[in-house]
């Protein structure tokens, strides 16, 4: 029988003495074998002794930021697998078993949570549209298909966590391991999961344009700085089709007379050129640098050891979990059905999503 892997839970929290009890009372219940961490990030109210007296270990990080808490956690703690969850009771605690298992049966590095709505109210107005936005922008970037990359909820494996830089300061850290994830092609999945409205009396700590932008710009700098060929390609064909469009009557009206009636446009469209050669040049220059970077990052990666494959995880969910909490928990195993797999998954999460629009 293969042996139990070791679990953690990190709890990033910023002032949730309503919810974090909760929290923690339905993480030691679903998963009493896992060591619960609340990491306080210079809360003004009780969390920390909420916390310790639900039966978490606590841990202070005084840099204000939930980038600052994963990135202190991924370095303290030690694991085979890893859990993060926010400490507002927004998500559903009783659809950790069932992403634990589905990380170990396949095994895969990075487990994501796909929010499924449990009521109307849950995103904020602006929320889901802009997630959509920036999930087209990271697909269409990366070439791979990702379905809510601001989603807190995530299971990883001990070698993604001890591989991933930890860049982001704030709310931004949820792009960052979206993108390492894509970008390394590390195995991955995506599991849909319940999402409800925040626990009463409790506020949301996430501002919708300040935090949208500061996503936008780090998606920007890590466009930039992973796909360099493509952002250098992209200025170099904007600037080589408006040299075109100054330059092509000029050299045609020199073609036929022989005179060059419009010189500044000449050179505005010659200096418009090189431009555009420059970035092309930059963007492969750059993209030798980055592919030198991935096989170093990929080397490293590979040092560290596969999280340990467990057909039937025994890690299971308790006997009192949702029966209906999401697809994934149905697959539980013990029951007889495989894991999803990530085709599987992604499948039934379109199928639900269609069932519940109507169509």
């Amino acid at each position: 029988m293969p042996p139990t892997p070791s679990v953690v839970a990190i709890v990033p929290c910023h002032n949730e003495e309503a919810a974090i009890g909760k929290v923690v009372a339905d993480l030691h219940q679903h998963l009493p074998a896992a060591e619960v961490y609340v990491y306080d990030n210079c809360s003004t109210d009780c969390t920390a002794e909420v916390a310790r007296a639900a039966g978490a270990h606590v841990r202070l990080e005084t840099e204000k930021g939930k980038g600052n808490v994963v990135r202190r956690a991924f370095a303290d703690l030690d694991a085979d697998v890893y859990l993060l969850i926010d400490g507002d009771d927004t998500y559903d605690v009783a659809d950790a078993p069932a992403m634990i298992a589905t990380l170990l049966s396949g095994p895969y590095d990075h487990v994501l949570g796909v929010r499924r709505q449990v009521s109307t109210t849950a995103y904020r107005a602006g929320h889901e549209s802009g997630n959509r936005a920036f999930n087209g922008m990271v697909s269409f970037a990366f070439r791979r298909e990702v379905t809510d990359m601001l989603s807190g909820y995530r299971v990883f494996s001990r070698r993604f966590v001890k591989s991933f830089p930890a860049l982001s300061r704030e709310f931004e850290i949820e792009t960052e391991l979206t993108i390492h994830a894509v970008n390394a092609r590390v195995p991955q999945v995506e599991v849909p999961v319940g999402f409800r409205d925040r626990a009463a009396g409790t506020e949301s700590k996430l501002r919708t344009y300040h935090d949208g932008f500061r996503i936008l710009r780090i998606l920007s700098q890590l466009l930039f700085l992973e796909r360099p060929l493509l952002v250098n390609g992209l200025f170099a064909v904007v600037l080589g089709v408006a040299a075109l469009v100054l330059g092509l009557p000029v050299v045609w009206e020199f073609a036929r007379t022989g005179l060059v009636p419009r010189l500044p446009t000449a050179l505005l469209s010659a200096a418009l050129m090189i431009l555009a050669g420059v970035f092309l040049v930059l963007g492969v220059l750059l993209n030798g640098l980055v592919m030198s970077r991935r096989e170093t990052s990929r080397l490293f990666y590979l040092r560290l050891a596969a999280p340990p494959f467990v057909p039937s995880s025994p890690i299971s969910p308790s006997a009192s979990s949702s029966p209906d909490t999401s697809a994934a928990h149905r697959a539980a195993p013990g029951s007889g059905s495989t894991v999803p797999s990530m085709h599987d998954s992604g499948a039934r999460l379109r199928r639900e999503t269609a069932e519940e629009a109507g169509l």
